[in-house]
């Protein structure tokens, strides 16, 4: 079976759509686009609660319109939507795939005997600070954010919920140790892309990241395990465990050997750098037959569950909920909001409103410092703007390139400054790919564990404000020494 670094290694076609009566944007028109569709988004979320599929519906048409106005025809502009879903379609791929992946791991009983163990061994007051620290080991292993999101993170919502841990908390915690893993992992598809778009080696561009990544997880750690002891005391009572580990005894067999294979084959599949759909696909074989041969469940009754999962069986109302997570449909809300996203995102790069507006501002910068800053920033607007964070990186590598250049940074600077304004910031944003994924799969709202998903907004702060102090911007890693003759 062919093997692949990483599916994002095929670089995405950032070409720009050409059109003979097509012209390039100004800096009014460029605001004048892209300003009310923040307004959009803000009101109609925050202050109207519409739908966000509407939301995105009503920006698109907005920006479509405007694109227009540049002389684009409808089939440039068709053809901009179109290029930027084909960009993401290995993303689109691991949705189908990760809601088979939960189901699966219900049927063969993976989640029940991982929740079984963990109510034995996790403490409430640890229990944060461990998961944030197991889920930073899985995603660094498997260079999967959404794999991590989708296995461990399923099994630590249920626990929290079990030591009555409010969710926004566990899932604040998972969704910062997944992306922990997503940035730093040498497989990881974004980790890869950011190294190659901007020309840096990428065992550099990672001892790079580690120089701002590794205080802001001892921050994080720090601060879940300031708030895990101020839930010491959300101890379930011995019975009460007692009564949910015979409920899921009663209902499955809980052997770790076999239960635990599926999770395994997606380990090993992932260490063995084969590609994210391999890997998820025969998972989910081996859970399937797991669940068949050794659940004895019905295998009509699995292969439902694979498109539309059932609650599970145990009599305990919120377990029962959990293990009814996953399948196909449960994806259905993350996708179509993610193809309309992308196509918004293909509007507003295809016509150059972005490329305008940051170009702009970089023409203004002096100092390295703000420099750092106006490239995580600009990461951020990307994935607000395009829905996902791979042409963010691409983008921003190509347009702050000259910039890193001229002050003679090193390429490993520009790279992890992209990787902390788009890798980072993307779980953040409701109609991202990331953040549509993280909301559907853990069952908790983007805005509701935004605050609680601390590695992600404090890498950015952390970059900038060692930048202020002159740290992290010293030596061969980061700045380029000169040449002498």
């Amino acid at each position: 079976m062919p093997k692949s670094d990483s599916a994002a290694l095929q670089t995405p076609d950032t070409q720009a759509i050409t059109s003979p009566d097509a012209r390039q944007p100004s800096l009014f028109h460029a605001l004048f686009c892209f300003l009310p569709i923040v307004g959009f988004i803000s009101l109609g979320l925050f202050v109207f609660g519409i739908s966000l599929h509407t939301i995105i519906f009503a920006c698109l048409i907005w920006a479509v319109t405007n694109t227009a106005m540049l002389q684009y025809s409808y089939a440039d502009i068709q053809d901009m939507m179109s290029r930027a879903i084909t960009r993401a379609l290995p993303a689109i791929y691991i949705f189908i795939l990760i809601g088979m992946v939960i189901a699966s791991f219900m049927q063969s009983g993976t989640i029940a005997m991982l929740i079984y163990y963990g109510l034995g061994i996790l403490e409430p007051s640890f229990f944060l600070f461990s998961g944030l620290i197991l889920c930073c080991l899985m995603s660094v292993a498997t260079g999967t954010s959404w794999g991590t999101v989708g296995t461990l993170g399923v099994v630590f919502i249920g626990i929290g919920e079990a030591l009555q841990i409010p969710l926004p908390i566990v899932a604040g915690m998972i969704v910062s140790g997944a992306t922990f893993g997503d940035k730093m992992s040498p497989v990881s598809d974004t980790t890869n892309l950011a190294a190659m778009s901007a020309e840096t080696n990428l065992y550099t561009h990672i001892r790079t990241m580690l120089i701002t990544t590794v205080p802001t997880l001892l921050i994080v750690s720090v601060i879940l395990l300031v708030i895990g002891a101020s839930y010491a005391d959300n101890r379930l009572p011995s019975a009460n465990i007692a009564e949910i580990r015979d409920a899921l005894d009663q209902t499955y067999k809980l052997n770790p050997v076999i239960t635990l294979l599926p999770l395994l084959v997606m380990l090993v599949m992932s260490l063995k750098r084969y590609s994210p759909q391999v890997s998820m696909t025969a998972s989910i074989v081996t859970a399937t037959i797991i669940a068949i041969a050794y659940q004895q469940s019905s295998s009509i009754a699995v292969a439902n569950a694979l498109w539309s999962n059932t609650p599970g069986t145990t009599g305990i109302e919120s377990i029962d909920n959990l293990l009814g997570r996953g399948g196909i449909t449960s994806m259905s809300w993350t996708l179509l909001l993610s193809l309309m996203a992308l196509a918004l995102g293909g509007v507003l790069f295809g016509g150059g409103f972005l490329a305008v507006l940051l170009s702009g501002m970089i023409n203004q910068i002096k100092r390295t410092t703000s420099l750092i800053a106006l490239t995580i920033a600009s990461g951020f607007v990307g994935n607000i703007a395009m829905g996902e964070a791979y042409i963010s990186i691409i983008l921003n590598c190509q347009l702050f390139r000259g910039s890193f250049d001229a002050m003679k940074l090193d390429s490993s600077l520009l790279s992890r400054s992209v990787e902390e304004g788009s890798t980072v910031t993307t779980g953040l944003i409701p109609w991202t790919t990331a953040g549509a994924f993280y909301a559907a799969t853990l069952g908790v709202p983007v805005l509701d564990y935004l605050p609680y998903a601390f590695f992600n907004y404090l890498t950015p702060v952390v970059s900038v404000s060692m930048a202020a102090l002159g740290l992290g911007l010293l030596g061969n890693l980061a700045i380029k020494q000169p040449t002498t003759t």
